[in-house]
Protein backbone atom coordinates (compact mmCIF):
# COMPACT_ATOMS: atom_id res chain seq x y z
CA UNK A 1 0.00 0.00 0.00
CA UNK A 2 2.82 2.36 0.87
CA UNK A 3 4.53 1.52 -2.39
CA UNK A 4 1.41 2.41 -4.42
CA UNK A 5 1.05 5.68 -2.53
CA UNK A 6 4.71 6.50 -3.21
CA UNK A 7 4.33 5.81 -6.92
CA UNK A 8 1.20 8.01 -7.09
CA UNK A 9 2.93 10.91 -5.37
CA UNK A 10 5.96 10.55 -7.65
CA UNK A 11 3.78 10.66 -10.79
CA UNK A 12 1.99 13.81 -9.58
CA UNK A 13 5.33 15.50 -8.80
CA UNK A 14 6.71 14.75 -12.27
CA UNK A 15 3.54 16.11 -13.91
CA UNK A 16 3.82 19.34 -11.90
CA UNK A 17 7.49 19.80 -12.87
CA UNK A 18 6.70 19.23 -16.57
CA UNK A 19 3.90 21.82 -16.43
CA UNK A 20 6.20 24.39 -14.88
CA UNK A 21 8.85 23.73 -17.57
CA UNK A 22 6.39 24.34 -20.41
CA UNK A 23 5.41 27.81 -19.18
CA UNK A 24 6.91 30.64 -21.28
CA UNK A 25 9.23 32.82 -19.22
CA UNK A 26 8.08 36.38 -18.65
CA UNK A 27 10.61 38.91 -19.99
CA UNK A 28 11.37 42.26 -18.49
CA UNK A 29 9.88 44.08 -21.43
CA UNK A 30 6.60 42.20 -21.05
CA UNK A 31 6.42 43.06 -17.38
CA UNK A 32 6.85 46.74 -18.15
CA UNK A 33 4.72 46.65 -21.32
CA UNK A 34 6.36 46.50 -24.80
CA UNK A 35 5.35 49.74 -26.63
CA UNK A 36 6.26 48.36 -30.03
CA UNK A 37 4.16 45.25 -29.77
CA UNK A 38 0.89 47.01 -30.42
CA UNK A 39 2.30 50.23 -32.02
CA UNK A 40 0.18 51.86 -34.74
CA UNK A 41 1.90 52.60 -38.06
CA UNK A 42 1.82 56.29 -38.88
CA UNK A 43 2.93 57.56 -42.30
CA UNK A 44 4.65 60.92 -42.78
CA UNK A 45 3.09 62.89 -45.65
CA UNK A 46 3.10 66.28 -47.36
CA UNK A 47 -0.26 67.73 -48.28
CA UNK A 48 -1.78 70.52 -50.35
CA UNK A 49 -5.30 71.87 -50.82
CA UNK A 50 -7.37 71.37 -53.94
CA UNK A 51 -8.23 74.63 -55.68
CA UNK A 52 -11.19 75.98 -57.63
CA UNK A 53 -9.83 78.02 -60.53
CA UNK A 54 -8.92 77.97 -64.19
CA UNK A 55 -6.79 75.65 -66.29
CA UNK A 56 -5.51 76.03 -69.85
CA UNK A 57 -4.41 73.42 -72.34
CA UNK A 58 -1.84 74.37 -74.96
CA UNK A 59 0.97 73.18 -77.18
CA UNK A 60 4.27 74.79 -78.16
CA UNK A 61 5.36 76.15 -81.53
CA UNK A 62 8.36 78.01 -82.90
CA UNK A 63 8.02 80.73 -85.50
CA UNK A 64 9.65 83.66 -87.28
CA UNK A 65 8.57 87.27 -87.37
CA UNK A 66 7.83 88.38 -90.91
CA UNK A 67 6.38 91.46 -92.56
CA UNK A 68 2.89 90.81 -93.88
CA UNK A 69 3.81 92.68 -97.04
CA UNK A 70 7.28 92.18 -98.51
CA UNK A 71 8.04 92.40 -102.21
CA UNK A 72 11.02 91.95 -104.49
CA UNK A 73 12.06 94.88 -106.64
CA UNK A 74 13.11 94.03 -110.23
CA UNK A 75 14.66 96.14 -113.00
CA UNK A 76 12.70 96.68 -116.20
CA UNK A 77 15.60 95.87 -118.54
CA UNK A 78 18.67 93.71 -118.67
CA UNK A 79 22.00 95.42 -118.20
CA UNK A 80 24.69 96.46 -115.75
CA UNK A 81 23.71 97.75 -112.33
CA UNK A 82 25.44 101.11 -112.14
CA UNK A 83 23.71 102.81 -109.23
CA UNK A 84 21.98 102.06 -105.92
CA UNK A 85 20.88 104.92 -103.71
CA UNK A 86 19.49 102.80 -100.88
CA UNK A 87 20.79 100.80 -97.93
CA UNK A 88 19.17 98.28 -95.63
CA UNK A 89 16.72 100.10 -93.39
CA UNK A 90 16.09 102.95 -95.86
CA UNK A 91 12.45 103.95 -96.11
CA UNK A 92 11.25 104.34 -99.72
CA UNK A 93 8.00 105.50 -101.24
CA UNK A 94 6.04 103.83 -104.01
CA UNK A 95 7.61 104.54 -107.44
CA UNK A 96 10.72 106.01 -105.82
CA UNK A 97 13.88 105.37 -107.88
CA UNK A 98 16.22 103.16 -105.87
CA UNK A 99 18.83 102.36 -108.54
CA UNK A 100 19.81 102.46 -112.21
CA UNK A 101 20.61 99.96 -114.92
CA UNK A 102 22.77 100.71 -117.97
CA UNK A 103 21.32 98.64 -120.83
CA UNK A 104 24.04 99.77 -123.28
CA UNK A 105 25.74 97.20 -125.49
CA UNK A 106 29.01 97.36 -127.44
CA UNK A 107 28.59 99.99 -130.13
CA UNK A 108 25.23 101.14 -128.74
CA UNK A 109 24.67 103.58 -125.91
CA UNK A 110 21.33 103.87 -124.14
CA UNK A 111 20.08 106.08 -121.38
CA UNK A 112 19.99 104.67 -117.86
CA UNK A 113 16.87 102.76 -116.86
CA UNK A 114 15.60 103.53 -113.33
CA UNK A 115 14.63 100.79 -110.86
CA UNK A 116 11.51 101.79 -108.94
CA UNK A 117 10.02 100.46 -105.74
CA UNK A 118 6.54 99.07 -106.27
CA UNK A 119 5.39 99.79 -102.70
CA UNK A 120 6.11 102.17 -99.85
CA UNK A 121 8.12 100.55 -97.11
CA UNK A 122 11.55 99.78 -95.65
CA UNK A 123 14.39 98.13 -97.54
CA UNK A 124 14.94 94.78 -95.79
CA UNK A 125 17.62 93.31 -98.05
CA UNK A 126 19.73 94.18 -101.09
CA UNK A 127 20.73 91.39 -103.45
CA UNK A 128 22.00 93.40 -106.42
CA UNK A 129 25.69 94.32 -106.60
CA UNK A 130 27.07 97.34 -108.41
CA UNK A 131 28.69 96.35 -111.68
CA UNK A 132 26.82 93.05 -111.88
CA UNK A 133 24.53 92.17 -114.76
CA UNK A 134 20.88 92.18 -113.78
CA UNK A 135 17.69 91.28 -115.58
CA UNK A 136 13.92 91.53 -115.11
CA UNK A 137 14.08 88.00 -113.64
CA UNK A 138 16.58 88.92 -110.88
CA UNK A 139 15.55 90.85 -107.79
CA UNK A 140 17.90 93.64 -106.69
CA UNK A 141 16.22 94.41 -103.33
CA UNK A 142 13.32 93.63 -101.00
CA UNK A 143 10.97 96.21 -99.53
CA UNK A 144 8.65 95.41 -96.64
CA UNK A 145 5.99 97.18 -94.60
CA UNK A 146 7.54 96.86 -91.15
CA UNK A 147 4.65 98.54 -89.37
CA UNK A 148 2.50 95.50 -90.15
CA UNK A 149 4.17 92.26 -89.10
CA UNK A 150 3.09 88.84 -87.90
CA UNK A 151 4.58 85.49 -86.94
CA UNK A 152 4.73 82.56 -89.32
CA UNK A 153 4.78 79.11 -87.72
CA UNK A 154 4.18 75.54 -88.86
CA UNK A 155 1.89 73.08 -87.10
CA UNK A 156 2.45 69.34 -87.17
CA UNK A 157 -0.31 67.30 -88.78
CA UNK A 158 -1.23 65.65 -85.46
CA UNK A 159 -2.25 69.03 -83.98
CA UNK A 160 -4.27 70.29 -86.96
CA UNK A 161 -7.57 69.18 -85.40
CA UNK A 162 -6.91 71.50 -82.43
CA UNK A 163 -6.11 74.58 -84.53
CA UNK A 164 -8.71 77.17 -85.50
CA UNK A 165 -8.88 80.87 -86.26
CA UNK A 166 -8.89 83.19 -83.28
CA UNK A 167 -7.10 80.93 -80.79
CA UNK A 168 -5.10 83.00 -78.32
CA UNK A 169 -1.36 82.57 -77.87
CA UNK A 170 1.45 83.66 -75.57
CA UNK A 171 4.63 84.73 -77.38
CA UNK A 172 8.14 85.20 -76.03
CA UNK A 173 11.41 86.33 -77.61
CA UNK A 174 14.94 85.58 -76.45
CA UNK A 175 15.78 89.26 -76.82
CA UNK A 176 13.24 90.13 -74.09
CA UNK A 177 13.27 87.38 -71.45
CA UNK A 178 10.29 87.43 -69.11
CA UNK A 179 8.18 89.63 -71.39
CA UNK A 180 4.99 88.03 -72.67
CA UNK A 181 3.35 89.24 -75.88
CA UNK A 182 -0.26 88.24 -76.58
CA UNK A 183 -1.38 87.16 -80.04
CA UNK A 184 -4.00 85.12 -81.86
CA UNK A 185 -4.19 82.93 -84.95
CA UNK A 186 -5.12 85.13 -87.89
CA UNK A 187 -4.59 82.89 -90.91
CA UNK A 188 -4.55 79.16 -91.59
CA UNK A 189 -3.17 77.59 -94.72
CA UNK A 190 -5.82 75.55 -96.56
CA UNK A 191 -3.27 72.83 -97.37
CA UNK A 192 -0.68 70.65 -95.63
CA UNK A 193 2.78 70.41 -97.12
CA UNK A 194 3.01 66.79 -98.37
CA UNK A 195 6.78 66.77 -97.80
CA UNK A 196 6.89 68.01 -94.21
CA UNK A 197 3.32 67.19 -93.12
CA UNK A 198 3.13 70.69 -91.65
CA UNK A 199 0.51 73.41 -92.03
CA UNK A 200 1.41 77.09 -92.08
CA UNK A 201 -0.29 79.41 -89.60
CA UNK A 202 0.08 83.16 -89.17
CA UNK A 203 -0.23 84.76 -85.75
CA UNK A 204 -1.01 88.45 -85.30
CA UNK A 205 -0.09 90.47 -82.24
CA UNK A 206 -0.12 94.07 -81.05
CA UNK A 207 2.58 95.90 -83.00
CA UNK A 208 5.60 96.74 -80.88
CA UNK A 209 8.69 98.65 -82.00
CA UNK A 210 10.87 96.13 -80.18
CA UNK A 211 9.78 93.28 -82.44
CA UNK A 212 11.48 93.17 -85.80
CA UNK A 213 11.19 90.90 -88.85
CA UNK A 214 13.55 87.95 -88.69
CA UNK A 215 13.28 87.49 -84.92
CA UNK A 216 12.70 83.98 -83.54
CA UNK A 217 9.55 83.48 -81.49
CA UNK A 218 8.44 80.81 -79.02
CA UNK A 219 4.69 80.39 -79.01
CA UNK A 220 2.15 78.67 -76.76
CA UNK A 221 -1.15 78.14 -78.58
CA UNK A 222 -4.00 77.89 -76.07
CA UNK A 223 -6.36 75.23 -77.39
CA UNK A 224 -8.71 74.98 -74.42
CA UNK A 225 -9.47 77.09 -71.36
CA UNK A 226 -11.75 76.17 -68.43
CA UNK A 227 -12.81 78.21 -65.43
CA UNK A 228 -14.20 77.26 -62.00
CA UNK A 229 -12.81 73.74 -62.08
CA UNK A 230 -11.09 71.73 -59.32
CA UNK A 231 -7.36 71.25 -59.86
CA UNK A 232 -4.44 69.73 -57.96
CA UNK A 233 -0.78 68.91 -58.67
CA UNK A 234 -0.49 65.86 -60.92
CA UNK A 235 1.70 64.05 -58.38
CA UNK A 236 -1.27 63.81 -56.01
CA UNK A 237 -2.88 61.23 -58.30
CA UNK A 238 -2.01 57.58 -57.68
CA UNK A 239 -2.65 54.94 -60.33
CA UNK A 240 -3.04 51.31 -59.31
CA UNK A 241 -4.59 48.47 -61.26
CA UNK A 242 -6.07 50.78 -63.87
CA UNK A 243 -7.73 53.13 -61.36
CA UNK A 244 -6.85 56.73 -60.52
CA UNK A 245 -7.35 57.99 -56.99
CA UNK A 246 -6.10 60.44 -54.37
CA UNK A 247 -5.76 60.26 -50.60
CA UNK A 248 -7.78 62.90 -48.74
CA UNK A 249 -6.71 63.66 -45.16
CA UNK A 250 -9.60 63.67 -42.69
CA UNK A 251 -9.89 65.52 -39.37
CA UNK A 252 -8.84 62.44 -37.38
CA UNK A 253 -5.53 62.30 -39.33
CA UNK A 254 -6.57 59.26 -41.33
CA UNK A 255 -6.82 59.22 -45.11
CA UNK A 256 -9.70 58.40 -47.38
CA UNK A 257 -8.86 56.68 -50.64
CA UNK A 258 -10.93 58.64 -53.16
CA UNK A 259 -11.42 57.55 -56.78
CA UNK A 260 -11.20 60.53 -59.17
CA UNK A 261 -11.84 61.31 -62.83
CA UNK A 262 -9.25 63.46 -64.59
CA UNK A 263 -9.72 66.16 -67.22
CA UNK A 264 -7.06 68.46 -68.69
CA UNK A 265 -3.54 67.45 -67.70
CA UNK A 266 -0.73 69.94 -68.37
CA UNK A 267 2.45 71.23 -66.68
CA UNK A 268 2.14 69.00 -63.59
CA UNK A 269 -1.43 70.22 -63.07
CA UNK A 270 -4.55 68.15 -63.50
CA UNK A 271 -8.25 68.97 -63.60
CA UNK A 272 -10.42 66.72 -61.43
CA UNK A 273 -13.90 66.43 -62.91
CA UNK A 274 -15.28 63.95 -60.35
CA UNK A 275 -14.38 62.79 -56.85
CA UNK A 276 -12.89 65.89 -55.24
CA UNK A 277 -14.19 69.19 -53.92
CA UNK A 278 -12.25 72.46 -53.69
CA UNK A 279 -10.44 73.09 -50.41
CA UNK A 280 -9.90 69.44 -49.50
CA UNK A 281 -6.54 68.42 -48.06
CA UNK A 282 -4.85 65.99 -50.46
CA UNK A 283 -1.66 64.00 -49.97
CA UNK A 284 0.94 65.16 -52.48
CA UNK A 285 3.99 63.23 -51.23
CA UNK A 286 4.33 60.07 -49.19
CA UNK A 287 1.28 58.25 -50.56
CA UNK A 288 3.16 55.24 -52.00
CA UNK A 289 2.34 52.86 -49.13
CA UNK A 290 -0.96 54.40 -48.06
CA UNK A 291 -4.23 52.52 -48.03
CA UNK A 292 -7.74 53.57 -47.10
CA UNK A 293 -7.95 54.72 -43.44
CA UNK A 294 -4.16 54.74 -42.97
CA UNK A 295 -2.96 56.94 -40.12
CA UNK A 296 -0.79 59.89 -41.23
CA UNK A 297 1.25 62.71 -39.78
CA UNK A 298 1.47 65.91 -41.83
CA UNK A 299 5.10 66.98 -42.16
CA UNK A 300 4.63 69.89 -44.56
CA UNK A 301 1.74 71.81 -46.10
CA UNK A 302 2.65 72.81 -49.66
CA UNK A 303 1.18 75.95 -51.22
CA UNK A 304 -1.81 75.14 -53.45
CA UNK A 305 -1.94 75.87 -57.16
CA UNK A 306 -2.81 79.45 -58.12
CA UNK A 307 -6.41 80.22 -59.00
CA UNK A 308 -5.32 82.01 -62.20
CA UNK A 309 -3.54 79.58 -64.50
CA UNK A 310 -0.15 80.98 -65.48
CA UNK A 311 1.22 79.02 -68.43
CA UNK A 312 4.29 81.24 -69.06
Amino acid sequence: MKIKLFLLLTTILIAILNFQGCKKPVTKSQKNGDATADAEIIFAVNVTNSVKGEIKNYFDLNGDVKAKTEVDVYPDVMGKLVGLNISIGTYVSKNQEIGYVDPSKPGMTYSLSPIKSTISGTVTSITGQLGATVSPQLSVAKVGVLTDINIVAYVSEKYISKIKLGLLSHITFEAYPGVIFKGKIQELSPVVDPQTRMMEVRISFVQDARIKPGMFAKIKIITESKDKIVKIPLECVVKRYGESFVFVVKEDNTVEKRKVVQGIQIDNKVEITEGLAPGEKVVVRGQTLLEDKSKVKIIEVIDPLTIIDNID
